[in-house]
């Protein structure tokens, strides 16, 4: 199934690389500048929503042995002859067109492509009495809200109602989505 998500506020697709003297936090960005949110990152959230999901609907107990047989286990060492009946997500990326117009628009330049879709936002952390503390000046890179990336999820049919209604629990992600960053809007296409 083909999955559009739209960003509702400016989203941190955090790389965990902080460049120093510049960004505490960057944006995961493609061989060509261009930002993406990983499948893998993707597939966490959708474990954490599913496990919520089953706990509200009163099937909580069973949540981790089901969750493990449709996602998989995280031990590495886990193989599974079922691998087919897995469910599997691609990274969600910006469509084919909005990267080959601002191809043409900016060039080449990994850095201009990112700063197309991106800014540079300061945070600082406040002690008690309202005063900012000392050394917690940050800055981070931030993906304007509205930008729209696209995904697939792969499953087996008799999953697809499970998935959409995770899909329908879904409203944040990426670095930060605690404090107001990466409110999506999640949509079958």
């Amino acid at each position: 199934m083909k999955i559009k998500m739209t960003l509702l506020s400016d989203t941190i697709f955090g790389n965990g690389v902080s460049i120093p003297g510049g960004e505490d936090i960057s944006v995961l960005t493609d061989e060509n500048g261009f930002p993406y949110y990983k499948g893998s990152s993707f597939k966490g959230v959708f474990r954490e929503e599913a496990e919520n999901l089953l706990c509200w609907i009163g099937e909580g107990e069973t949540a981790e042995n089901f969750l493990d047989e449709v996602l998989g286990k995280s031990d590495h060492n886990y193989l599974t002859h079922q691998e087919k009946k897995k469910i599997r997500f691609s990274n969600f990326t910006l469509s084919n067109a909005v990267q080959q117009r601002v191809k043409q628009q900016v060039g080449q330049d990994k850095d201009r492509i990112l700063r197309s879709f991106s800014y540079l936002r300061t945070f600082t952390a406040m002690r008690d009495n309202g005063m900012t503390k000392k050394g917690s000046l940050r800055e981070g890179r931030c993906l304007k809200k509205g930008l729209i990336f696209y995904g697939t999820i792969e499953c087996e049919k008799e999953q697809e109602q499970f998935v959409e209604q995770v899909l329908s629990c879904i409203k944040w992600i990426g670095t930060m989505r605690t404090r107001g960053f990466g409110k999506i809007k999640l949509e079958r296409i």
